[in-house]
């Protein structure tokens, strides 16, 4: 139970939630315990009427209204609760969901790479789902739980104490009971969710990759691996079951017997004379009361043990280690206030006239990107790797001892073979991973003493996969920069030669886009991929080059809209064609994870190394110097 009062611990906010459910839910067992002792009275009256005495019709009717003020008041208390949990459960599930989702944003790369994206989301929803339904269940049911049982147990007490002694024994024997089946219950639980965990990470990435599926005739496999899944669930649900039920038919057979006891007490007494109709009356209510709280309790063990599950899955992913310096504070609470987004998706509802083109292609100039500050030493390299060493989780040492400087403004190519660290020089520049050894440093500032924001505000970054997002294709260019107006985005748009085509859509920079881009060309993904870095408008370019898989035409516009892009900026180019390489300032080659060469096409053409290699099979038209060309993944 510890992690589920740390749970409430992290959302204490919710504080005047949690006291008004009890408070009313106090009330609705306070206004339910009332209704056997006016019964009781009325069972006397009438008998006591049906004897010739009492107090007449006018007595009845008081009682009867006095039933309707309190039934009245438990259906007002009780729907009072009701809407203080069902906004207390979305709140709950929202401040939950929303530190969940903050820390996966702040968790290091190395998080993700051991991770399925499906088995991430079925965490999520597993364990805030089982643990905000107990929570408010615990606040409904705890203290009217209390109340009735103590009230049931000092009226019983006053009329006869084997009675009372009966009903009290019932409580901690079924809990037990529920406990001991819990246990082993729960064991079989935490089975059955990994089976569920694989089948639903596996379900995210074959939908993800649909077109892959299809095209390589694999629905059939992948259906039958995630069925494999369920059937071992159902074979664990059977036995989990089975156990359940047993158990469960203990546990109700020894209420029965119990109970039993109780009613025969109840009826001798009545039938002896020692209690009178109204008292047989009143104690079969409270022994009918008594039932309810029995198995609340029963029900509150089992759903605690789910919720404790729930939270431990829950606390796994938060207590990871942050990145250094994330951008994100997992902490702290969302705005949750309504007023924030309704006003937002009333608008969203109006329906939105196609952008028009324009004749003008001229636009204004585009604001700088409020950025933040970003240190920089007088005359310093824009990027400098100084001795850095890197390897993955595997051990493997990727990058050794790697160091080159980048001048601002320059052009600076990087070529080797695949899996030659190309990429993961990318990475470690944008802080997705911290080197083991060495030092980056942007504009003369090291980037391991700076927060990860203020860094990645300073590159721009267009991937060999456009990578972008469902939406609209504004708020796709936007991403980076949400406040640019229109202007800006359709001037962004015309330098990344995308807007004829934009503008020929439906709903011109309206339209969606469909997860991941389906709706648009390989080509069209790519200049609007080239127009959001341009919008960033970032000193830093990083290209892993976007033209290697497009067609001819694609690919000149997309490279025409680079060329725009890398003006006035430091850019770092992933090399893909040997024609790209060639236009650059400088080239970077790497060999096993270690520094080459560095210098200019012309010098590196002539040294007999990686890049003259490149270029002598270029020339060569045998089977084994192309598929040499193609280990270097690099194109003519």
């Amino acid at each position: 139970m510890s992690s589920i009062v740390r749970l409430l611990a992290t959302a204490r906010e919710l504080w005047p939630w949690y006291l008004g459910i009890i408070v009313s839910s106090v009330g609705v067992a306070v206004t339910a315990l009332l209704t056997p002792f006016i019964l009781k009275a009325a069972t006397d009256e009438v008998v006591a009427q049906l004897q010739g005495g009492g107090g007449g019709v006018a007595a009845l009717v008081v009682l009867a209204a006095a039933l309707l003020a309190v039934e009245l008041a438990n259906t007002l208390l009780g729907n009072v609760g009701g809407f203080l949990g069902d906004t207390m459960t979305v709140r709950l599930r929202a401040i939950l969901s929303s530190r969940y989702y903050a820390k996966l944003l702040g968790l290091p790369q190395r998080y993700f790479d051991t991770q399925l994206t499906g088995t991430i989301i079925n965490r999520l929803q597993r364990s805030i789902t089982e643990t905000t339904q107990f929570l408010q269940m615990f606040s409904n049911s705890l203290f009217p739980t209390l109340i009735t049982v103590a009230a049931v147990l000092v009226v019983a007490a006053t009329y006869s104490w084997p009675l009372a002694l009966l009903l009290a024994v019932i409580y901690p024997a079924f809990t037990w009971l529920t406990a001991l089946t819990s246990r082993r219950w729960q064991k079989l639980e935490q089975v059955k969710n990994r089976e569920f965990d694989v089948a639903g990470g596996r379900f995210a990435e074959a939908i993800g990759q649909i077109r892959v599926v299809k095209s390589f005739v694999r629905e059939r496999e992948e259906l039958s691996a995630f069925d494999d899944n369920y059937a071992a669930a159902v074979g664990v649900t059977g036995i989990q079951s089975r156990w359940w039920h047993l158990m469960d038919v203990a546990r109700r057979g020894a209420l029965n017997v119990i109970f039993f006891g109780i009613y025969a007490i109840v009826f001798v007494q009545t039938a002896q004379g020692a209690w009178t109709l109204g008292v047989m009356v009143l104690l079969l209510q409270l022994v009918a009361m008594a039932r309810q709280p029995v198995m609340m309790m029963s029900f509150l063990v089992d759903s605690s043990q789910r919720a404790v599950a729930g939270t431990r899955d829950y606390f796994v992913v938060m207590d990871e280690v942050p990145e250094p310096r994330a951008a994100l504070d997992a902490t702290a609470s969302p705005d949750l206030s309504p007023e924030r987004v309704l006003p937002a998706r009333d608008a969203a509802l109006t329906p939105v006239a196609p952008a028009a083109p324009t004749a003008s292609s001229a636009g204004p100039t585009v604001r700088p990107l409020a950025r933040p500050a970003w240190p920089r030493v007088a005359d310093a390299p824009a990027v400098a790797f100084d001795h850095v060493t890197f390897g993955y989780d595997d051990g493997s040492e990727v990058l050794h001892d790697v160091t080159f400087t980048i001048r601002p403004g320059e052009r600076v190519a990087f070529v080797g073979e695949s899996g030659g660290g190309k990429t993961t020089l990318v990475n470690l520049l944008l802080g997705l991973y911290r080197p083991d050894a060495g030092q980056i440093r942007l504009f003369g500032t090291d980037v391991g003493g700076v927060g990860l924001g203020e860094l990645r505000c300073q590159i721009g970054v267009v991937f060999q996969d456009a990578s972008l997002f469902s939406g609209t294709i504004r708020e796709n260019i936007t991403y980076g920069r949400p406040e640019a107006t229109d202007a800006e985005v359709e001037q962004a748009a015309r330098r990344a030669n995308a807007h004829e085509f934009v503008s020929r859509l439906g709903r011109g920079y309206d339209s969606e886009i469909g997860e991941r881009g389906i709706k648009l060309s390989g080509g069209q993904k790519q200049r609007i991929a080239v127009a959001r870095a341009m919008l960033k408008d970032a000193p830093i370019l990083v290209l892993d080059e976007a033209t290697s898989a497009l067609d001819s035409k694609s690919e000149r516009l997309v490279q025409a809209g680079l060329e725009e892009l890398m003006a006035d900026r430091t850019s770092l180019i992933i090399a893909h064609r040997l024609s790209t390489i060639s236009s650059v300032d400088r080239i970077v080659t790497l060999a096993h994870g270690v520094v080459d060469e560095i210098g200019t096409p012309a010098e590196l053409a002539r040294t007999g190394g990686i890049y003259a290699e490149l270029l002598a099979l270029q020339a060569s038209a045998s089977k084994a110097d192309r598929k040499r060309l193609a280990e270097f993944d690099i194109t003519a």
